[in-house]
């Protein structure tokens, strides 16, 4: 039994393995945010012919399944299949657009006034050869030479003393020496025989609740060599942290959550491995930097005191880990640095992500906001940093959300409603790109256009008599975004719903921080947006919302996902490692969840923009006109 791809490839088959696993053997990897469940609906695959079962069809419109469409984890084969993966579907890496990237992070890199010195470090060293007038030990003679270059205070595990007289006397007593500078001392990390320093990698690695972006870069030159993000497979024991907290204590789920995303990460290396044709000893270091609680489940740490008061995480800073030790799929002595966290829902993602913005080295006050799963906000500058979390759920990373997706090619990113028609104009993520879901800054283009053209109401109601493009749909009124033969693109109330709900999550997070500190938003210089879908929202759309502020367009900057960028940055320079540390340590903590005045926020936010409109003095006059 076989399944064949529409590009030609054939692979075998079984009728009791899915389609999905059966391809994830062959190192061809689907989109799945659930992990293989069937309740995502992204792993979507079009039969061309041939039999089959299917498990379960909820995820998918009568009219998909009359095209021939299908989930390949609920789909197994009872014969030979023909089969087409649509784009949306492929999980791949992104290296055709690492060269632009990595031009900006370069351009980061430099106005940090950071210089290229890596995490780790590759010396070549050519030992004398022992003698009777020089008879001191292997390692003994390591140590000397190490001295000498001024690596005087040297660790050296015992896993490496088994190897040494082998190793040093391979290839005449010429090593190249990999370290790590850590607590003060230098450790050996790997001993290769001969001249192997280069190539070098670095792996930096973005733990979000919802999304995995790992980078690939080049430790000599600093170039980003390659990309690769996916939904983090977590999201099949919950879409948010509190909800993987509980199956990882209560249902006895800590070892399936820990095995899931190592999983994901070893997915990411093995396909750079074969399209960058990486052999695995050449990667040096990898970073990591996530929230607290996905920091604690990919090291495999209890998280069950997080969601209980006093709310005390296992820890915040984190012993140097090794590859081996982790389970991740490269050289086991690879070391493993994780960014070190503030509080239990302010953790090392949001350290990279002020390390990325420079925030701690202004002296004007300044606003940094992450916005993901968890909403985190720092508010400060060079001498203080005040920070705060508020649970604004997965919707604007395309989780949750019947037509969500990544912002990634495909992915409508803005709408404009024509006043005089009602219908909309979309923008679509790539050059000439037929759409094949919606991103977080189109969610919010569309919520927004629609309140304007009053096809929704203040309290996020679709108005049916208003537009023929709102219908009734499975799950309630809906509106039609965008349609062809293939497919629609709809928004439904429930959809919009969730918006509501994270855009006031996050507008009572901003409004609490400052009045526990004693300002208010005029005060603020600067307001700096962080996350994946930023780079395409619209400030002005956001503020009709609700969700950002009504100040100067001027003070508002895009970022991007500072939490890779962090991270990138840290892989680069021990100066950068020493700042986030830093930052850390300096970082105070307010816990909301104790702040009476926060629900009545959050309440007040969930309104479009907001029940008080003394607040949103612009968008009143919008509404007027």
């Amino acid at each position: 039994m076989k399944i064949s791809l529409s590009s030609g490839k054939s692979i075998s088959a079984s009728p009791s393995a899915s389609v999905f696993d059966s391809l994830k053997k062959e190192d061809i990897f689907l989109t799945s945010s659930c992990g293989g469940k069937g309740t995502c609906g992204k792993c979507r695959i079009i039969i061309k012919s041939g039999s089959f079962n299917t498990r379960s069809k909820t995820k998918l419109s009568k009219d998909e399944i009359k095209k021939g469409y299908s989930l390949a984890c609920q789909t197994f084969p009872e014969g030979d299949l023909l089969i087409e993966i649509p784009k949306e579907s492929m999980l791949t890496v992104e290296g055709k657009i690492a060269t632009g990237r990595s031009k900006d992070l370069q351009l980061l890199f430099r106005s940090a006034g950071a210089e290229i010195e890596p995490l780790t470090e590759r010396v070549l060293i050519q030992l004398p050869p022992p003698s009777l007038n020089d008879n001191i030990s292997d390692l003994e003679r390591l140590k000397r030479e190490l001295f000498s270059k001024g690596l005087g205070c040297l660790r050296v595990p015992f896993r490496f003393l088994t190897d040494l007289a082998k190793t040093v006397r391979k290839n005449n007593w010429e090593i190249t020496l990999c370290t790590i500078h850590s607590e003060e001392c230098n450790e050996i990390t790997n001993i290769f025989p001969g001249n192997r320093k280069t190539p070098r990698y670095g792996i930096a690695i973005d733990i979000g609740t919802t999304t995995l972006v790992v980078y690939l870069i080049d430790l000599i030159t600093g170039n980003l060599v390659d990309i690769a993000s996916t939904y983090n497979s977590q999201i099949q024991f919950g879409d948010d942290v509190i909800t993987r907290i509980v199956h990882a204590t209560e249902r006895g789920g800590l070892k399936d959550l820990n095995k899931t995303v190592i999983a994901d990460i070893n997915i990411f290396l093995s396909l750079f491995r074969k399209t960058r044709k990486i052999n695995p000893d050449s990667i040096d270091q990898i970073v990591i930097a996530g929230n607290t609680t996905m920091t604690h489940l990919f090291l495999g740490l209890d998280p069950s005191a997080i969601r209980e008061e006093p709310y005390i995480p296992t820890a915040n800073n984190f012993p140097l880990g090794f590859a081996g030790e982790l389970g991740i799929k490269t050289n086991p002595n690879t070391p493993i640095y994780v960014f070190p966290c503030v509080a239990s829902y302010v953790g090392g993602d949001i350290v990279s992500g002020v390390l990325a913005a420079g925030l701690h080295k202004k002296k004007e006050l300044s606003l940094f906001m992450d916005i993901g799963t968890n909403g985190e906000i720092v508010l400060g500058n060079s001498e203080w940093l005040v920070a705060a979390a508020c649970s604004a759920g997965p919707c604007f990373e395309g989780s949750g959300i019947k037509h969500g997706m990544r912002a990634t090619e495909g992915a409508i990113e803005g709408i404009r409603i024509n006043r005089d028609t009602l219908d909309p104009e979309i923008k679509v993520i790539g050059n000439g790109i037929q759409p094949t879901g919606i991103c977080g800054s189109g969610m919010i283009d569309a919520v927004a256009e629609m309140f304007l053209s009053e096809i929704l109401n203040q309290k996020g109601k679709l108005q049916k008599d208003i537009s023929s493009r709102v219908r009734q749909g499975e799950n309630g009124l809906e509106f039609v975004v965008y349609s062809d033969k293939v497919k629609d693109i709809v928004l439904t109330e429930p959809d919009i719903e969730n918006i509501i709900r994270a855009k006031a999550a996050i507008y009572a997070g901003f409004s609490i921080l400052l009045k526990e500190v004693g300002y208010t938003f005029e005060d603020v210089h600067r307001v700096y947006i962080a996350g994946g879908f930023g780079k395409f929202l619209d400030i002005e759309k956001a503020i009709i919302l609700g969700m950002l502020p009504d100040l100067p367009r001027e003070k508002f900057e895009y970022m991007g996902n500072t939490s890779i960028a962090g991270a990138y940055l840290c892989s680069l320079s021990r100066r950068m490692r020493q700042e986030a540390e830093e930052i850390a340590k300096k970082m105070t903590y307010l816990e909301l969840s104790v702040s009476r005045s926060f629900m009545d926020e959050y309440v007040s936010g969930l309104f479009i923009p907001h029940t008080n409109m003394s607040f949103f003095p612009n968008v009143r006059k919008l509404m007027k006109k």
